[in-house]
């Protein structure tokens, strides 16, 4: 490789690398418009999830055709990219196959594991296209699916199959120009492949020269995909190829169903029971603060990761009862709504508007109170994420807000609380009374 295309290379790199930096730093930035939570205790738990759900994928081994092929996708996308370190170092310093003097004979046997994985990746792929298309899933067919949505899920399919394919283009005619000794190719022999021998016929009446501008523009299509993808990455559902790590590290460990309390609201329990503590606590400084969410800044940073790290597979809503009878609510669009507006909010303070200033919340103008009253809090959603995201814990919030700050509520919900406050139960029954009711 000449110096020209040296520093044609690095100027490439440095501006991909530079571009997906500032992606992931306005990522980061909005994430952390949310309030603060404590996730860090139990750390051997946590560290158990992250190997299990985002390395090992145990959830996804509930349909165990559909998790192979989800696994060789994964490992294929990790394990072949320690490859594109490779490309790299050659980019930068003009060599071509680097490693190969370094590892010796491993050499050959470690490209062979990588193509398999590659003709994997490809054949999972045209799997998962097909399952897309010729015999729809239901959960892959809805309507919240249409437009971009859609489109990305078909789009990264496509471009593994692309990547994959220019991989195994640039080794076969690698090892072709080998075998004729052609130039710089015949200093470095490692012999044919075994999967990318299967292109040999369709190359080998490519004349040296034309096989050789061949391999070199599969090289530089091939990372520069592998760049552009990486940049792809912070627009698209399949951000959680990178966040299901922090996602599963960070997940509350707290049991299934546990609902978060304020405080301030146990404390004013504690007041009504014991009066004594209300007239001590009567003289401290009142702090206001918001009874649940209404906009997405209200929401805790793990629920604002949680809405970047959904993978739109729509598990959550297959499994939701409420979704399955009908109901507005669909839990995958709680999830894309919260990316959504979050997105919305980010770019709004980049042109330093502030959320309050756009005239929207996450309330109502991207998730409606029927969606939010439909919910039954079984957790069938949270049980169901193949990442660990918890759309329930978003509801909850939401509805919070709902009952806490507006008063709003179906009148049954009305009778319930005014029974609790009055009564300390759910039903009118005053507690000289219940003794007899409990033995009726």
């Amino acid at each position: 490789m000449g110096l020209l295309q040296q520093i044609a290379f690095v100027l490439m790199s440095g501006i991909f690398i530079g571009c997906f930096a500032w992606s992931m730093k306005s990522i980061r930035r909005n994430i952390l418009l949310g309030r603060a939570e404590d996730l860090t205790d139990r750390k051997p738990e946590r560290l158990r999830n992250l190997l299990l759900q985002a390395f090992g994928q145990r959830k996804m081994f509930r349909n165990l055709w559909v998790a192979i092929l989800h696994l060789v996708i994964y490992v294929g996308f990790f394990i072949i990219n320690l490859e594109v370190l490779e490309i790299v170092l050659d980019g930068v310093l003009g060599t071509h196959r680097l490693f190969m003097p370094l590892l010796g004979p491993a050499y050959p046997w470690l490209i062979q594991a990588f193509e398999w994985l590659a003709a994997g990746v490809i054949v999972a792929c045209l799997f998962f296209l097909a399952r897309r298309n010729l015999w729809p899933v239901k959960r892959l067919q809805s309507a919240e699916l249409d437009g971009w949505p859609r489109k990305d899920a078909h789009w990264i399919l496509i471009v593994e199959i692309l990547l994959m394919g220019l991989f195994l283009t640039m080794n076969a005619s690698d090892t072709l120009l080998q075998s004729r000794g052609y130039g710089d190719y015949a200093q470095h022999t490692t012999g044919s492949f075994w999967v990318s021998s299967w292109l040999h016929p369709l190359l080998e009446g490519l004349s040296s020269t034309t096989l050789a501008g061949l391999e070199r523009s599969a090289w530089w299509l091939h990372i520069a995909g592998i760049f552009a993808f990486l940049n792809y990455l912070p627009r698209s559902k399949h951000l959680h190829i990178l966040l299901a790590f922090p996602n599963a590290w960070y997940v509350r460990l707290s049991p299934a169903g546990a609902m978060s309390n304020m405080s301030d609201v146990q404390q004013e329990v504690q007041y009504a029971l014991n009066p004594t503590l209300a007239a001590e606590a009567a003289a401290a400084p009142a702090v206001a603060q918001r009874f649940g969410a209404k906009d997405v800044t209200d929401l805790s940073w793990k629920n604002l990761m949680d809405a970047y790290s959904c993978t739109e597979c729509g598990r959550c809503t297959a499994a939701c009862p409420a979704s399955q009878t009908g109901k507005q609510l669909s839990p995958r669009r709680i999830m894309m709504a919260t990316r959504d507006r979050l997105e919305e909010v980010g770019a709004g303070i980049s042109r330093q508007v502030s959320p309050q200033e756009d005239g929207k919340s996450l309330l109502r103008d991207y998730i409606s109170e029927e969606a939010l009253r439909a919910c039954t809090t079984c957790n069938a959603c949270v049980t169901e994420c193949p990442v660990g995201i918890s759309p329930l814990d978003i509801i909850l919030q939401m509805r919070r807000y709902l009952v806490m700050e507006e008063g709003s509520a179906p009148s049954e919900w009305t009778m319930m609380f005014g029974n609790v406050e009055s009564s300390f139960a759910p039903w009118k029954i005053g507690s000289e009374e219940r003794e007899t009711w409990a033995n009726a």
